[in-house]
């Protein structure tokens, strides 16, 4: 905190002989130097708390308020609540003299030598921001409780319960399920983020932003690591695969809390474009888990936002300003900026907080605009312990070689399931569905699974025996390798096979005709069907097409 006379050094000689006037010092023909001398022994003789009960009250509030916020506040944040110091040079000054109208409480506490401005570095980035502030001599002479931060309370929600919506999505564990599913992806072939909605077809939620979500906390848990340009299994991975379920998802809500997962370059209806600005996202995240009710009741999304407004309204932007961001309206299409367009901006980011990641994560029931908190965000707000269960529901080998692995079965057997069957595609209101199939094993032995720890594992993970028919397959495939394959194609039937014959050596259709099968039929290569009825009509030829 500045003393008075390095406060008083940032002001011009005019400002100085000013507040001189003030305390009724003649400070005119004396250079600045003096000035800031004579005023400090000046000011330092000041019993505030006299002072304030013959300031008007509007000014001696606005004194008490930076008190309470330590002895100093951001430009942009302290001139909304308080009113502006009308910045003018020497010259202005002299012409307008604003203190004998000041504008506001603030501008009149300016020119009496109560209140400063200067800059120091806030944040965990270390820029630099603009204060309006108290010298070390004011702040000191306020009583001790008043100068104390307001002490941290469990919750500092008011709000009213509201009724339950008509219909809601429930929070589940599926982040768990898709992670593991992700996890077992990365194994097999590694991940990479620009073609994760390939893999849609296999999770309960393929959001774009939710899958990012994941695989960023993965990353910083140490689950997944970078490898030849690619996501793969770290060690810590297989520890968290055979955690219950409630610890997961803990972990996972834990690692969000402090994750560099930038919300509100995800949240909908906003594009954050630009450069030359940055955003902290933990504080929002924070800022509303304090601000949450600790009960099970439902809560309207929009009062949880009024009463942040309220209280909390720079929780990320801790210097005040609204106008340095470049944050983009997708509807709209234009800037948001300004104060005034708060809803908009930290408004949509609290919705988004409650209605994404807390519901992906399992901590937050929402339907209606409407929320309430789940029996594991309570737990895990309270720093309660988890009270997971380790439920072991076997798999199930069929004697079709495919591979059925309940909901709540071990996500660490389903991940090594994954390792060694081919996965298809996810149906929510069935079991996980693998199938054995010569690539999978080709696979598993490359990874150095032989085919007799494939049984192993089999009959372990499912506790019975093997059906027969599973068992010879794979020691089969063991003996022989690949003995068959089906095969998506098209095929070509003519009447004569003179036509097949003349379509396999003109040059234009050679290339499309691939394997006969017998004298009157062919496949098509590569699925080109289209342009070889094209190029066959341009012969003189037409082609019927059938679905049969």
């Amino acid at each position: 905190m500045r003393t008075l006379e390095n406060a008083l050094s940032d002001h011009d000689l005019i400002t100085l002989r000013v507040i001189g006037e003030w305390w009724e010092l003649d400070l005119t023909g004396a250079d600045k130097e003096a000035c800031v001398e004579a005023l400090g022994e000046r000011l330092r003789q000041l019993d505030i708390e006299l002072e304030l009960n013959y300031l008007p009250s509007e000014e001696a509030s606005v004194l008490h308020a930076l008190v309470r916020e330590g002895g100093r506040m951001p430009v942009a944040a302290f001139s909304r609540h308080h009113g502006e110091v009308r910045q003018m040079g020497p010259g202005r000054l002299e012409r307008e003299e604003p203190w004998l109208e000041p504008a506001s409480p603030a501008e009149a506490l300016w020119y009496r030598g109560f209140l400063f401005r200067g800059f120091d570095n806030a944040g965990d980035n270390g820029e630099l921001v603009e204060f309006y502030y108290l010298p070390k001599e004011f702040y000191d002479q306020f009583p001790e409780p008043e100068r104390s931060p307001a002490p941290e309370v469990e919750s500092a929600s008011t709000l009213n319960a509201a009724q339950p919506p008509v219909a809601y999505e429930e929070a589940t564990g599926h982040a768990v399920d898709d992670l593991t599913t992700l996890l077992a992806f990365a194994q097999r072939d590694g991940l990479q983020r620009e073609r994760l909605s390939a893999l849609r077809a296999f999770l309960y939620a393929g959001e774009e932003a939710r899958c990012d979500l994941l695989l960023t906390l993965a990353e910083e848990m140490e689950l997944l690591r970078v490898h030849d340009g690619s996501l793969r299994p770290a060690r810590a991975a297989v520890g968290w695969l055979k955690q219950d379920r409630d610890s997961q998802l803990r972990s996972l809500a834990e690692a969000w809390s402090g994750s560099s997962w930038n919300d509100l370059c995800h949240t909908p209806g906003l594009r954050c474009e630009g450069s030359g600005w940055s955003n902290e996202p933990v504080p929002p995240r924070t800022t509303l888990l304090e601000a949450l009710p600790r009960d099970h009741s439902w809560y309207e999304i929009s009062e949880l936002v009024a009463q942040i407004k309220e209280t909390s309204p720079d929780f990320q932007r801790p210097e005040g300003n609204y106008d340095t961001w470049y944050i983009r309206d997708v509807e709209q299409d234009v800037y948001l900026r300004g104060f005034e367009n708060w809803d908009l901006v930290e408004g949509r980011l609290l919705h988004f907080l409650i209605s994404g990641p807390m519901a992906w994560l399992g901590l937050a029931d929402v339907g209606d605009q409407r929320f309430r908190l789940t029996e594991a965000a309570l737990q895990w707000l309270d720093s309660a312990p988890v009270q997971g269960v380790d439920v072991k529901v076997p798999l199930v080998v069929q004697p079709d070689a495919s591979l059925l692995v309940p909901f709540n079965a071990s996500r660490h057997q389903r991940f090594q399931a994954a390792r060694v069957a081919e996965p298809q595609p996810l149906d929510p209101s069935q079991p996980y569905q693998y199938r054995l199939t010569p690539d999978s094993l080709s696979r598993a032995q490359d990874a150095g699974i032989r085919p007799g720890r494939v049984l192993e594992f089999l009959e372990q993970a499912s506790g019975r025996p093997i059906p027969a028919s599973v068992r010879r397959a794979v020691e089969r495939w063991s003996e022989r390798g690949l003995e068959g394959r089906l095969q998506r194609g098209v095929i070509l039937r003519v009447r004569d096979a003179s036509i097949l014959d003349t379509l396999q050596s003109n040059p234009k259709t050679r290339p499309y005709i691939g394997e006969r099968l017998g004298d009157l039929a062919a496949i098509v290569r590569g699925q080109q069907w289209q342009e070889l009825q094209q190029i066959t009509a341009q012969l003189g030829l037409l082609l019927d097409v059938t679905d049969e």
